[in-house]
């Protein structure tokens, strides 16, 4: 599992996981499929974003579990998310 923050905070992070198409939405471990999720709109959702900053799950948070595609096609749907949530942060 990989965790990285993204500069554009909570909107960035929906934007990555709704332009993938490869990558699952799902919050599951253990997988052969690679799974994408945004925990501060989802698993943590119904979290104060006091009690999500205590959890450790920041606005920008986005969670990567790594399955058995392709690297060439994981590699290029993640910079369609990447483009989306770049393209958004730069519109605001």
């Amino acid at each position: 599992m990989l965790s990285f923050e993204l500069k554009g905070g909570a909107d960035a992070g929906r934007a990555l996981v709704e332009n993938v198409s490869l990558f699952s939405h799902l919050a599951n471990i253990g997988d052969v499929r690679s799974l994408i999720i945004h925990p501060a709109s989802t698993t943590h959702s119904q979290l104060t974003p006091e009690q999500q900053l205590t959890a450790g799950v920041t606005p920008g948070l986005v969670r990567l579990s790594v399955g058995l595609e392709h690297i060439d096609d994981l590699k290029a749907d993640l910079q369609a998310g990447f483009d989306a949530a770049r393209r958004l942060s730069a519109s605001r």
